[in-house]
């Protein structure tokens, strides 16, 4: 409600009544009051859709001069010629600076993350401490929702900083960017696996204009999949064996919930269980390939309790027994 109560006040700033836009979103004035009150994602929708159209500001009175109504969208159709979604991140925080002076977006790759660092260069302030953290809220929402629409795949967030205390309302932080927070940083980012930077937009201009029907679930919604979900969950039973013994484990690692990363494996034609044979395979054949380790020892560096169970795991996936696979490949 915290957020709600922005938008009111940027209705006030131009001396016009959120009245309209508040009962649409289904927002009484005494609900509207109500510090430790909620709104759902739906609500959250209408509430700034509509006072985006009425306001004919995008940015909600955060900046010093208004984006008028499709100011965004003119940024999502800048970028979507983009070869892939680092192009088109690169393009689409550049533009946006010719829009609006008061920050400064940038892509920053660190070894194999990625981050979208936000640099405030006016006083975002001005209206109060609730302005700017909404406006930097929005901002990072935004562009992390177009992201994952560009590529038609979940962004799962490796963490998102903000450069203020922690709010009474930081639960709400957990359901907007879910994974590892932390509040009082030196900016605004969100950052995530420099992978998804390699992957082709998969929208063309018709796409576009059906999207920008309705773009807001974009920012208020999270994306349900995820096109390297797979990978990232080899690399995960590869490098934490000891964490990701069962789909809990993996789960937690991944900041997703086990009922979320079963589901979103099937949609990808893939399963935990089969994800995890293949990493044991990988692991077992290289230790018989590059290392004199007795079978017994493979067997339990590959996840296996007992040597018995691995030969009977081995043969069905190698069509023959440790020992003999070792004695082929040193032939």
């Amino acid at each position: 409600m915290a957020f709600a109560r922005v938008i009111a006040a940027a209705y006030q700033q131009r001396h016009q009544s959120p009245h309209n836009a508040l009962k649409l979103a289904q927002i009484t004035p005494a609900k509207l009051q109500q510090a430790a009150a909620h709104i759902s994602a739906r609500q959250m929708e209408i509430l700034s859709g509509t006072a985006m159209q009425e306001l004919d500001d995008e940015a909600l009175g955060a900046f010093s001069r208004k984006l008028p109504w499709g100011s965004y969208g003119m940024l999502a159709r800048a970028s979507l010629s983009a070869p892939d979604l680092g192009v088109a991140l690169k393009r689409w925080c550049r533009h946006h600076g010719l829009l609006a002076y008061d920050i400064r977006l940038k892509l920053v790759i660190t070894g194999d993350s990625a981050a979208i660092q936000i640099e405030e260069r006016g006083d975002l302030a001005r209206h109060g401490q609730a302005a700017r953290e909404f406006c930097l809220v929005h901002v990072l929402r935004n562009i992390h929702g177009l992201a994952c629409w560009y590529i038609d795949s979940r962004i799962p967030l490796q963490g998102a900083r903000f450069p203020f205390a922690a709010p009474p309302h930081e639960d709400a932080y957990t359901l907007m960017f879910p994974g590892p927070l932390r509040f009082n940083a030196a900016h605004a980012e969100i950052r995530f696996d420099a992978r998804y930077l390699a992957l082709p937009l998969r929208r063309d201009e018709k796409a576009l204009q059906q999207m920008l029907q309705r773009a807001l679930p974009l920012t208020v919604l999270q994306y349900r999949r995820d096109r390297l979900l797979v990978q990232q969950v080899r690399q995960v039973l590869s490098t934490h064996p000891d964490l990701a013994h069962n789909a809990e484990g993996v789960s937690a690692l991944l900041n997703i919930s086990a009922r979320t990363l079963h589901r979103q494996l099937k949609e990808e034609g893939a399963s935990l269980q089969a994800l995890k044979d293949e990493v044991r395979f990988e692991r077992a054949k290289e230790l018989l390939y590059r290392s004199s380790k007795p079978v017994k020892q493979v067997a339990a560096a590959a996840g296996f309790t007992n040597e018995k169970s691995f030969t009977r795991a081995f043969k069905a996936w190698a069509g023959t027994s440790p020992g003999e696979f070792r004695k082929g490949s040193q032939g």
